[in-house]
């Protein structure tokens, strides 16, 4: 009796200690860049199809309104310019890219740590979009998304271990001169993280400009384009199946700079993309799959990420549905694509349509992230904070986001069989030798945080201890951690002298 209260009582005290050990990155139970890839929704006949109807779609079809330096790239890689101006895609160029195109594309963060190898059914998780609100949870209102807001979106990103990359969520609507609105997005994002960044250009133009405040950050143009940390998020079409001629000249020189492309087709299913998710998924791939020669006809090889972004529409209204089941399908089916042709890939999931982060959020968030998560889709986008179907951004729920992708992350990672896990032998010493249970014992203490994963604001507590500790509501637990984070200095924050030669260049917003 005395050896059995000994052993629990030491199951304990192992148990606390090994709860509060930090593990180091690759013991921890979910990381970036595990491999999904389990789940399926289309079967080989469904791929196959799509695939000969996307070949058709760009040899019959093609795409119209290519600026004139478009029209020379693709004419010389092989493409055909009709009569109509639209520049049409032969199947042997189309399938010539596939072939030769990158198996593996690595995103860099300014912090080495943060990299991100983009490949097979490697997942990572992270924010986009173009939210023109930030939602005040607190006092359940909407107002202007400011460049502070951005900012401050930025840090809490930084520090949310399952949180892997950062596209800038919110437009600052409190700048209203657009070469300004772009420079202090790229510096408001940079000095919130020190993970991979995503941002977009209104114009061309701009573009020298952005990439000047890169080499400043960087410490030289050389070292940029040596780790290149910031990405161009690009909708180089106009669904359906149109270029959009501005951002393809943004397109051309991001590339000439050395910057990273998103390509980026985002039709709007029964809007600007066929009804059926089928559909909607053989025109985003086809117009992905025509970035796709456009950028290896400028410079072959060079980092894209094939964006296939279709939303779902309800049908009833019209207007956009991120949060509903046929949102996830479209996004699973994208992934699997992606794997079909084994091409890096990206597409949006974890859209609310809700308009705060409550029981509606929770479910219409999980669903498209687990399901995209299985699918093997390497960048997760608009994973956290997203509401009222892109239109509002909420930081308490990029907080929560946090726990949400950390279930969805151990989803992704499934369930390892081996002879040591399948337990025979602790099952057997435990119900024939041992206490009876196997809370104290060896194994548990050793997988408890290998195997397992923890989340950190939701509440797992019985009703009597939930009342004890004064019945805490899970949003004020999430305002509490965002005013903690606000309240620390930026760890990303530029040194004085690269802050101070920024500021001399350009008018930064924010207070230094």
């Amino acid at each position: 009796m005395t050896t059995q209260t000994s052993r629990r009582s030491g199951g304990r005290a192992a148990r606390r200690s090994a709860r509060s050990a930090p593990l180091p990155d690759h013991l921890k139970p979910v990381r970036a860049g595990m491999e999904g890839g389990t789940f399926s929704p289309l079967n080989k006949f469904g791929m196959d199809r799509i695939h000969q109807a996307v070949l058709d779609a760009l040899e019959t079809i093609g795409l119209s309104q290519a600026p004139q330096t478009g029209v020379d790239y693709l004419t010389a890689a092989g493409a055909k310019l009709g009569d109509d101006g639209r520049i049409r895609f032969p199947r042997a160029l189309v399938e010539d890219t596939i072939a030769r195109a990158n198996r593996s594309v690595t995103l860099l963060g300014r912090d080495p740590r943060h990299d991100m190898e983009l490949s097979g059914t490697r997942v990572h998780y992270g924010t986009a979009g173009a939210a023109v609100h930030l939602v005040e949870a607190d006092g359940r209102q909407y107002r202007d998304s400011t460049l502070q807001d951005v900012h401050d979106a930025a840090r809490i990103a930084d520090v949310l271990d399952n949180l892997h990359f950062l596209q800038r969520p919110m437009v600052a609507r409190d700048i209203a001169d657009n070469l300004q609105m772009d420079m202090n997005t790229i510096y408001a994002c940079c000095s919130g993280t020190t993970k991979h960044v995503g941002v977009s250009f209104n114009e061309p133009e701009f573009v020298p400009h952005g990439l000047e405040i890169l080499h400043l950050i960087a410490g030289g143009e050389k070292a940029w384009r040596a780790r290149p940390f910031v990405s161009n998020s690009n909708c180089f079409v106009v669904p359906p199946m149109k270029f959009a001629t501005e951002s393809c000249l943004v397109m051309e020189a991001c590339i000439a700079g050395g910057m990273p492309v998103l390509l980026l087709s985002a039709g709007q299913a029964g809007a600007t993309a066929p009804a059926p998710i089928a559909g909607a998924i053989v025109q985003a791939t086809a117009e992905c799959l025509a970035g796709l020669v456009y950028v290896n006809a400028i410079k072959p090889g060079h980092p894209a990420v094939f964006g296939t972004w279709p939303f779902v529409s309800d049908l009833r209204t019209g207007a956009m549905s991120g949060g509903s089941g046929e949102q996830a399908l479209l996004t699973a089916g994208c992934a699997q694509m992606h794997r079909y042709y084994d091409l890096p890939g990206g597409a949006a999931a974890g859209i609310a349509d809700a308009k705060l982060p409550d029981m509606q959020a929770g479910w219409e968030q999980a669903t498209s992230n687990v399901m995209a998560g299985l699918a093997g889709l390497n960048m997760v986008y608009e994973a956290a904070g997203m509401h009222a179907s892109l239109l509002g951004f909420c930081l308490e729920s990029l907080i929560l986001g946090d726990d949400l992708l950390g279930q969805a992350l151990r989803c992704v990672r499934g369930i390892e069989v081996t002879e040591d896990n399948v337990s025979l032998e602790v099952i057997r010493a435990t119900c024939l030798e041992g206490p009876g249970h196997y809370l104290g014992s060896e194994q548990t203490l050793s997988l408890m945080q290998t195997e397992y994963i923890y989340p950190t604001l939701a509440d797992r507590s019985s009703p009597k201890e939930w009342l004890e500790q004064d019945r805490p509501d899970l949003l004020s637990r999430a305002t509490a951690r965002k005013e903690e984070i606000l309240a620390t200095r930026s760890a990303a924050r530029f040194e004085p002298a690269v802050d101070q030669a920024i500021r001399d260049r350009f008018a930064i917003h924010l207070p230094a």
